[in-house]
């Protein structure tokens, strides 16, 4: 077996210990950082069967390799583009917000490198799962599959287009989403009243600089929101209307479901004082159970099988799915799927992690 990732990376060394714990040897990891120059992957990803992917994130040095690796592409669109020598000039800040959709399109390369050294070889995620999954746009063939999720427009690029559009429809708060985000990574709830507009960002900016702060930014003049927008819809984003979310006691909630191979084993309650409930900007766990209490297990068990149409839908082996009810307990939609949604730390079922019940699974056969 080989896993891509970091190597010192939580996700890859919990998963190396779970191998371990259940009597497998350990798994050979090749690091993100080696696979960025071109044919790379040819070259170090030949002769395995089993390949587990991971996520390429929190490493500064994997994130520039992509930036670079993007650049011929994102040249051929309509975003902001650095060069090798540019790029080596910003100093490495944590938070820092850098080309976002070059990004993104490097690491779509390298991944196509990966599927094309990988023909014959189980790959979890597939590669084509992981762009879907990477794509707010798959949203739209979700929902043609039935799966409930909120109305999403089309494709936006400019702040008076979004206003327009909202006008037209009625929509007064909308979610703005980059396309290829993740972890709430330039996030914006945007709202439009008669008392005039305001804007809830994870994206902090300096006006030299942008950054992804825990501390989340309230945007009310014009200049504030149209910069903010401007630069996120130039990305490439998903807008999405907001639609209310469930409280208790007082608190947001939803769900982060991991769908594991047409099961739904874990799921992390999420609670917030406002609708944006990820964990490291502040949400807390709440109670899985108490919640079972309150919502019917009709409309429980119709949330789970929407949690599952997804992971079939993208023919991954596992995602983890965002998830919300409705005020009244029994209208859910889906938010979104995470080809990495799987850093679920501190759960168990059957004695076993995230990562052990996912083994279990893939190389012998979960209890139960």
């Amino acid at each position: 077996m080989i896993v891509i990732g970091n190597s010192a990376n939580r996700r890859v060394t919990m998963f190396q210990a779970a191998l371990l714990a259940q009597g497998h040897p350990p798994a050979r990891i090749v690091d993100w950082i080696d696979l960025c120059e071109p044919g790379a992957p040819a070259e170090l990803l030949a002769g395995y069967d089993l390949v587990r992917i991971d996520s390429a994130g929190e490493d500064s040095a994997v994130e520039r390799a992509l930036i670079r690796r993007g650049e011929a592409a994102a040249r051929g669109e309509n975003v902001s583009v650095v060069n090798p020598k540019k790029l080596a000039l910003i100093p490495d800040q944590v938070g820092r917000i850098l080309y976002p959709r070059q990004h993104h399109l490097g690491f779509l390369a390298v991944l196509a490198e990966i599927e094309a050294a990988t023909p014959k070889a189980r790959v979890l995620p597939p590669p084509a799962a992981i762009r879907e999954l990477f794509d707010m746009a798959a949203s739209e063939r979700w929902r043609g599959l039935g799966i409930p999720m909120p109305e999403a427009l089309p494709w936006i690029r400019e702040p008076e287009e979004l206003r327009a559009a909202m006008e037209a429809r009625g929509w007064p708060s909308v979610y703005v989403k980059l396309t290829s985000g993740s972890s709430a990574s330039c996030l914006a709830i945007f709202t439009r009243s008669d008392d005039g507009e305001e804007i809830t960002t994870t994206v902090e900016d300096t006006g030299r600089a942008r950054y992804n702060t825990r501390k989340l930014q309230h945007l009310t003049t014009r200049e504030e929101i149209n910069r903010l927008l401007g630069f996120i819809l130039a990305e490439g984003a998903q807008v999405e209307r907001a639609i209310p979310k469930a409280q208790l006691a007082g608190r947001y909630f939803d769900l982060r479901v991991l769908a594991i191979d047409g099961e739904t084993p874990f799921t992390v309650m999420r609670t917030s004082e406002h609708p944006i409930t990820n964990l490291h900007l502040g949400g807390t766990r709440g109670d899985v159970d108490a919640l079972r209490e309150l919502i019917s297990a009709t409309a429980w068990d119709a949330a789970m099988a929407s949690c599952v149409a997804v992971q079939r839908a993208t023919g991954a082996f596992h995602v983890g799915v965002d998830l919300m009810f409705e005020p009244n307990l029994t209208d859910h939609r889906v938010l979104e799927g995470n080809a990495f949604g799987d850093l679920l730390p501190n759960l168990e079922r059957d004695g076993l992690d995230v990562y052990g019940w996912q083994i279990k699974r893939l190389l012998g056969t979960v209890p139960g």
